[in-house]
């Protein structure tokens, strides 16, 4: 009885969502309208947003204005973090916005978080990080280093209940099949040295998480 009980309240959870519109966040945004949460959307656009649900409120926010930050994230259940910064961004406000999210979540008084991450941080031998290889793009690299820099500090925290996810090194549009791989802090590649997930299964995996936590103060991968 215990356990329907939790799994009935698990279905109806309140989540502000951060980066809704961006790729992998639209994605996390389908499959959490599936499972039946109540999800405030938080965009720099959300009146170019094409997802209109009775579940879904969008926001347009600022979310280096703690203050306002704190406003909206009040009376969640949760906080998932999807955001990334645009072309033109300065790689660095990965960190910025990490110390913002961090602030509201405890003046909020909402302890649960999720974070889309990176793979650079991954290893691909013991002490050797995928950005660190030779092979790693150079175009990608800053943003490399500022996700590494963030999961740093999240875990110096242990007042928030922090989830950090990383992708597999590849991340692209496909298939919702439900099947992949879990991992902790190593790249993970398929027999063939391919190291891929699609954004819908990544998707899959990340709610899977926030609705039956493993992995809190911890980081963990996705692939196939």
């Amino acid at each position: 009885m215990v356990l329907i009980i939790q799994n009935e309240k698990l279905e109806d959870m309140k989540i502000v969502l951060i980066g809704a519109s961006g790729n992998i966040g639209h994605r996390i945004l389908r499959e959490a309208i599936d499972r039946g949460h109540q999800i405030t959307a938080v965009s720099r656009n959300p009146e170019k947003q094409d997802v209109k649900h009775d579940r879904v409120r969008w926001v347009s926010l600022d979310i280096l204005n703690t203050s306002l930050l704190k406003e909206v994230v009040m009376r969640h259940d949760a906080v998932i973090s999807s955001y990334g910064p645009g072309e033109k961004e300065d790689p660095h406000n990965v960190i910025t916005t990490t110390n913002s999210m961090i602030e509201a979540m405890r003046q909020a008084g909402v302890k649960r978080l999720l974070v889309v991450g990176g793979a650079g941080s991954l290893e691909v031998a013991p002490g050797l990080q995928l950005v660190d290889t030779p092979e790693f793009p150079e175009a990608w690299k800053g943003g490399a280093l500022a996700h590494r820099e963030a999961l740093r500090i999240y875990q110096k925290i242990n007042d928030l209940d922090w989830t950090y996810v990383s992708p597999a090194a590849l991340i692209q549009p496909g298939k919702r099949t439900g099947k992949f791989r879990l991992g902790k802090g190593q790249l993970l590649t398929d027999e063939e040295g391919n190291s891929i997930v699609s954004m819908e299964d990544f998707a899959v995996a990340l709610l899977d998480e926030i609705e039956n936590p493993n992995h809190i103060h911890k980081r963990f991968t996705v692939a196939y």
